[in-house]
């Protein structure tokens, strides 16, 4: 199948960018008109939330809400309400009427009944229209799959860490019931970026790499790029024109990954 820079998330029916900007690390709000005019308009509102990336949502909003895809996150446990409060104090912050998605970050077993009846009545209600979840427990992805709740998984893939490969990727249930997956810690927090990482006689991955990468499997439908400077935001852009690592790109990015994670270990095992 060629490859199409934007993609339809089956469960949620959104047209997303196959590249989308996380708000964590302080791009400006140009970075963001920059990035919508070159086609990205997956847009992650997450836990550190930037006051210059809520000023660019602000300023596409007016023109181009309809082709936006919004993304809030709650770490909302208890009571239940705080969710609510969470998504309520987002969208006033940034204009909106809805959000596209809402995140319920960091969960490693099923969530409390009482925080998915309080996300699903907000889905219902319109505040949001389709519910992912993120976590770190990987094996858990494909069960809570399987209950057809959420809408889309953000999933720890990179180079490094390939488990998903084996523990998410082929255990999803398929057909109507596949969920959207987004890819994030595509450079490990920059690990693979550092030369001082990289194996003796191999070139040093850049972040466009990195997401290109992620961009090669098939199971993944967007990752997440973290740009703290408008030159960030231009890599990521370049990224979303180039697409997915061919087959020998791949495997020299498998094999800095395999090196980096030996180190890791190595240095576990000794500290």
């Amino acid at each position: 199948m060629a490859y199409e820079p934007s993609i339809r998330l089956p469960h949620a029916g959104l047209q997303v960018s196959r590249i989308g900007l996380a708000a964590s690390f302080g791009v400006p709000p140009e970075g963001l008109e920059i990035a919508f005019d070159h086609g990205i308009n997956y847009f992650y509102w997450g836990s550190v939330r930037r006051p210059g990336f809520a000023e660019g949502i602000r300023r596409l909003a007016p023109r181009h809400r309809e082709q936006m895809v919004v993304v809030l996150q709650s770490y909302a446990r208890w009571p239940a309400q705080l969710m609510r409060f969470a998504v309520d104090n987002g969208l006033r912050k940034l204009k909106l009427d809805y959000a596209d998605v809402l995140l319920l970050g960091w969960f490693n077993r099923r969530p409390p009944q009482w925080i998915l009846d309080e996300a699903m009545e907000l889905r219902e209600k319109g505040r949001v229209r389709a519910l992912m979840m993120s976590g770190h427990q990987r094996t858990f992805f494909p069960e809570m799959a399987r209950e057809e709740i959420f809408d889309a998984f953000m999933v720890r893939y990179n180079a490094v860490h390939r488990g998903a490969e084996r523990e998410v990727f082929p255990r999803l249930p398929e057909g109507d019931a596949h969920p959207g997956i987004v890819a994030y810690t595509a450079t490990r927090w920059g690990n693979l970026l550092d030369p001082r990482n990289a194996p003796d006689g191999e070139r040093v991955p850049t972040a466009s790499d990195c997401y290109r990468f992620c961009l090669a499997n098939p199971a993944v439908d967007v990752v997440l790029c973290g740009p703290e400077t408008v030159e960030h935001v231009h890599e990521a852009c370049a990224a979303l024109g180039k697409g997915p690592l061919d087959a020998e790109d791949l495997a020299w990015m498998r094999r800095v990954g395999d090196h980096i994670y030996e180190r890791s270990r190595v240095k576990k095992l000794v500290d």
